[in-house]
């Protein structure tokens, strides 16, 4: 195994990690009033609303198939019976559902952002490139697709969730076991990790205000009373 496969599959997956977290913690600290989505709607809604809600049902359903699907052990999915080809085609289907919403969301939300002249000019070159950061990232995840059909018995599934197990647990041999995999999978997992090096500069941080706003569900009544 070469030393730039066991740097960007066993060292950087952590480097990308700690980025994402302190640089997240630190914006927040020092740079309150960048921490906002950045939205657009005043200068020009158009088909916002149906670009928004597609892009965020698939990046909602890809975020958490992945979690599962990565993060469940082996043991958890044969104890329960489901083989390793079922689970393959399982993440087929859904990714390419999830995937294709995300991506038809994204490229009407690109088009509207890049085409129209009043919202261009005031996009940060930064926000530019993490849209197109996630359309080849997208990209490449529904192209992995294609792929994963020559690999129905789950072998290479079994494979990709033990290096993502092993790397959330802090063990040294994770990129040992992707070494062989298809050049789409290791692209896909490079630029996915790189966004998480991205996320703290970018108008991705309002994801942090989203998950801290489940609180509201469970806050008591505001008692308002009239004159």
């Amino acid at each position: 195994m070469d030393y730039l496969h066991q740097f960007i599959y066993g060292i950087y997956p952590y480097i990308a990690l700690a980025i994402f977290l302190f640089g997240s913690l630190a914006r927040f600290e020092r740079e309150q009033y960048t921490w906002k989505s950045d939205s657009s709607q005043m200068l020009h809604a158009g088909n916002l609303r149906v670009g928004n809600i597609l892009f965020h049902i698939g990046v909602l359903g890809l975020f958490f198939g992945h979690m599962v699907g990565l993060l469940t052990p082996v043991i958890v999915w044969d104890t329960l019976g489901v083989s390793h080809g079922f689970k393959q085609m399982i993440a087929i289907v859904m990714g390419g559902v999830f995937g294709t919403l995300c991506m038809v969301g994204l490229l009407i939300l690109m088009h509207r952002r890049f085409t129209d002249a009043r919202i261009s000019a005031v996009t940060k070159t930064g926000d530019k490139v993490l849209l197109l950061w996630i359309f080849i990232t997208l990209g490449l995840g529904l192209s992995t697709i294609f792929e994963s059909l020559h690999h129905t018995d789950g072998h290479m599934m079994v494979l990709l969730m033990t290096w993502a197990q092993h790397i959330v647990t802090f063990k040294g041999d994770a990129a040992t076991f992707i070494i062989g995999a298809p050049f789409l999978f290791k692209a896909h997992l490079f630029m996915g990790l790189s966004l998480f090096v991205i996320f703290p500069f970018t108008r991705l941080v309002h994801v942090w205000s989203g998950f801290a706003s489940i609180a509201y569900l469970s806050r008591a009544w505001q008692l308002v009373r009239p004159r």
